[in-house]
């Protein structure tokens, strides 16, 4: 347990106080009530204790933390409709939370989910942003840092949505004018320069944008991430991204022009190659092993697994020391790849952030430590039992 004040019954806080899944995954239909203590799912690995975080994180913009395609989620056997709602309690009060999706062959249905911000359907799923923060770790990202840099990207942002809720809207315009930029470049012999121009317009307004957040997500959370929470390790973090790298060293003005040149001249190559060879869609965050001065990659598994409840640590512990409040951290299977030392001192942890983590794992004994702190939960062929 750290010397830090627990933060155990500040109000700045995200937490789920309802969730309710209809004809998602293995559940055809779920309500569970809960405090806005730790959350603790137990059961047989198959049993749905992921599906029931999956859900949880479909409440924030973006896919999910499986990435599955929004057919997948349904039930199977139904007609391909599903549905998350959700009552979170939020630093500025409660908000009823709901999206789902009904496949586009039935009534009312459409290629993208649905949003509802109480009881009012939203223009689109980025403004869940300002209502909810999750973040999460899952056995998936165990080789986050030995993979390409998409998935650590998509980690450094999910990250920056929590700060700054605008950060969405903007990776989405700019990824909608880079698609329409690479398809005049490709079907037209002579695409109209006056078009493109405003297109690169938009690409460098919204790349400079989405880096400078970046850049103020890493001056954050990059001193307590370095700190590290013992004992899991301090974490160096760093950028390595083309229009990062101007921003540290010339205005935002100067960048975003640089940029708009830089698109104007790589035209001819990124409509041969189909891609966009330059910009913040191909940022790395790069990790190092504080104590060791070692690059992430380079450490073993259990190091690797050590950095990244650091940096999810690190961010919560700004968090609360901030107005914008801690988010809900989803840890699946985590309990099982740490030993018991480290297993009570991430516990201690949570309880001094004031978290609302949801932590799934086999046996409800590798969570004896939070015996009294949280609210425990059996989970067995997608029926849930509060034990």
């Amino acid at each position: 347990m750290s010397d830090r004040p627990s933060t155990g019954d500040a109000r700045r806080r995200f937490s789920l106080s309802r969730l309710t899944l209809t004809d998602f995954r293995c559940y055809a239909q779920l309500r569970l009530d809960f405090d806005a203590r730790p959350v603790v799912l137990y059961g047989d690995n198959g049993a749905g204790k992921t599906n029931i975080l999956e859900a949880v994180s479909m409440l924030v913009p973006g896919r999910g933390f499986r990435r599955a395609k929004l057919s997948e989620l349904a039930l199977s056997g139904g007609d391909g409709r599903w549905a998350v709602a959700a009552t979170v309690e939020t630093p500025a009060g409660s908000v009823a939370l709901g999206t789902g999706f009904t496949p586009p062959d039935l009534p009312e249905g459409r290629e993208h989910r649905q949003v509802r911000v109480d009881g009012e359907t939203a223009s689109n799923q980025n403004v869940l942003a300002d209502h909810f923060s999750a973040h999460w770790l899952i056995p998936q990202m165990d080789r986050l840092f030995i993979d390409g840099a998409a998935a650590r990207r998509r980690f450094l942002d999910r990250l920056v949505f929590a700060w700054d809720p605008a950060h969405s809207g903007r990776i989405s315009a700019y990824e909608q004018a880079a698609r329409e930029r690479l398809k005049l470049l490709k079907d037209n012999a002579y695409p109209d320069p006056a078009w493109l121009s405003a297109l690169e317009d938009t690409m460098a307004g919204r790349a400079v944008a989405v880096a400078a957040a970046r850049i103020e997500l890493l001056a954050r959370i990059g001193q307590a991430a370095a700190e590290g929470m013992a004992p899991f390790p301090g974490a160096l973090l760093a950028l390595d991204g083309l229009v990062e790298s101007w921003l540290a060293e010339r205005p935002a003005l100067e960048a975003e022009d640089r940029f708009r040149e830089r698109l104007a001249a790589e035209r001819r190559r990124d409509g041969e190659q189909g891609r966009t060879s330059s910009g913040p869609h191909r940022t790395d965050l790069l990790v190092r092993h504080g104590a060791k001065d070692e690059a992430a990659e380079r450490c073993s598994t259990g190091e690797q697994k050590a950095l990244l409840i650091a940096i999810i640590l690190a961010n919560a512990r700004v968090r609360a020391d901030e107005e914008g409040g801690v988010p809900v951290l989803l840890l699946d299977e985590v309990a099982a790849h740490l030993d018991e030392m480290r297993r009570g001192a991430l516990f201690g942890h949570l309880i001094d952030l004031g978290a609302q983590a949801w932590l799934t794992g086999t046996d409800a004994a590798l969570f004896a430590g939070l015996a009294g702190k949280a609210q425990f939960f059996s989970v067995e062929h997608g029926t849930v039992t509060a034990t």
